[in-house]
């Protein structure tokens, strides 16, 4: 079972950027989609972004497409998530997921098929 450890949350205002990090560590990381959640108090946990570690095909929602971009480096086990022009509802604990993906299948953003979690990471956007 792959572990995560989340790092780079923080508090920024309304226009800024945070970059986000999440180590994996554990097992092969071969065939893994790595995924960005959000969840904001009082709100459903929510996919922001993830990534194929084999093929780098990445995927995004709607609501952060054209300002958020998930990256990795494989070398060092490790996915980002580049946030820009930060907006007040972007706050929430982000957290970093992960599950490793049939051979005929691509990944997802679906929330049930993510089986590896990180702690979370608080990021908070002030107007």
């Amino acid at each position: 079972q792959v572990q995560l450890v989340e790092s780079g949350g923080g508090s920024v205002q309304a226009g800024g950027s945070l970059r986000l990090s999440c180590a994996a560590s554990g097992t092969s990381y071969s065939r893994y989609c790595m995924g960005w959640f959000r969840q904001a108090p009082g709100k459903e946990r929510e996919g922001v972004a993830a990534i194929d570690t084999d093929n780098g095909r990445t995927y995004a929602s709607d609501s952060v497409r054209g300002r958020f971009t998930i990256s990795q480096d494989n070398a060092l086990k490790t996915v980002y998530l580049q946030m820009n022009s930060l907006k007040p509802e972007d706050t929430a604990m982000y957290y970093c997921a992960a599950y490793r993906r049939p051979s005929w299948l691509s990944c997802a953003l679906r929330q049930s098929l993510y089986n590896a979690w990180g702690q979370g990471t608080q990021v908070t956007v002030s107007s």
